[in-house]
This record gives C-alpha cells, structure tokens and sequence, in this order.
C-alpha cells in the first residue's frame, strides 16, 4: 500500500477533509489538514515560510495523508508524494456542502481547523468557489498529468461521484 497520499480536490466542500480522514483511519496513517497548517488562531495567515517550514518536516517522514490544496507549496507535497487522490463532485454540491458545514459548525471550530477558527462564511469566499471551479477543472489535470510523468511509482485515483468516493472507502477498509 502506498504511504504518502495527498488528497485534493476541485474546491472548498468537495470533502477533503472527511476523507482523507477515513481514509487515514482504514491505512492507520496519520493525516495532516494543510488549513490546520496555514491558519493560526482568530485567521490569522501563517507567512510563507512557516507554512513551508511545517509541510517540509512532515513530507520527509515516512508515512502520511496530506489534505488540501494549496497551490504554492503543492510542488513541495507533489515531489515527496507516491499517490495523488482528486476528489471532483460538481459545483453545486460543494457549495451546498460549504453552506451546511456553516451551518453546522456555528461557533465552533471544526476539528480539522485550528483552534481559534471559528467557522465562518462569507460572500466573497462563495464567489471565488463559483469563479474558480471551472478554470481548476483544467489546472487540477494538468497538475495530475505533470505527478504521473515524475516517476513510474506515481499513481492518480480520480473520483468524481459520492458513489465512487464511499466505494473506494469501503475497498480500502477490506
């Protein structure tokens, strides 16, 4: 089984983190949420350095799950990563999903947020969800098609539909 798995998606509630989760619990890996890593109590953005610093003491251990996507440290997880794992539902079932995590979290702080983080929603974070989908459509396959040409022992599992997520989860319990 493969050991070092980044599990990314095409936006904001597309599952991510629930995933990578019952993902980390079924191969007993230890799973880290990259937003645990970039936000600092009350949403404060860690600097570049920081957020770079923590990523490179977890790539080189010898085992884990990193959930997220942030683009400007994607490379670093991607050179040290043996499987990409692309979760890609439509538009409107992450923004539903984003709308119901809100809901649900009020006042509180999810458990893959740092402490401090209480959810929050806002409109502009909804506009960049709509504005952005369809032109990451693109960059999210070509940054799957550029993983695949750096080694032989790479390996992308695309999965587009609650059907094939909860069956790949269920496979990987067996």
């Amino acid at each position: 089984m493969k050991k070092k798995i980044m599990v990314i998606g095409i936006s904001a509630g597309v599952g991510k983190s629930t995933f990578a989760r019952k993902l980390g619990e079924s191969l007993n890996l230890p799973v880290v949420h990259l937003d645990s890593l970039f936000w600092k109590p009350n949403w404060v953005e860690a600097s570049l350095e920081e957020f770079t610093k923590a990523q490179q003491e977890i790539v080189i251990q010898d085992q884990w799950i990193i959930e997220g996507n942030y683009t400007n440290t994607f490379d670093l997880r991607a050179a040290h990563a043996d499987t990409m794992i692309y979760l890609e539902l439509p538009l409107h079932v992450c923004l539903y999903r984003v709308v119901k995590r809100w809901l649900m979290n009020l006042g509180k702080t999810r458990p893959d947020m740092t402490a401090g983080c209480e959810e929050k929603l806002d409109w502009a974070f909804i506009k960049f969800i709509i504005t952005t989908y369809y032109t990451r459509k693109q960059k999210m396959n070509d940054r799957l098609q550029n993983f695949l040409k750096t080694g032989p022992d790479k390996q992308v599992i695309t999965l587009k539909s609650k059907k094939e997520i909860q069956s790949y989860l269920e496979n990987v319990k067996r």
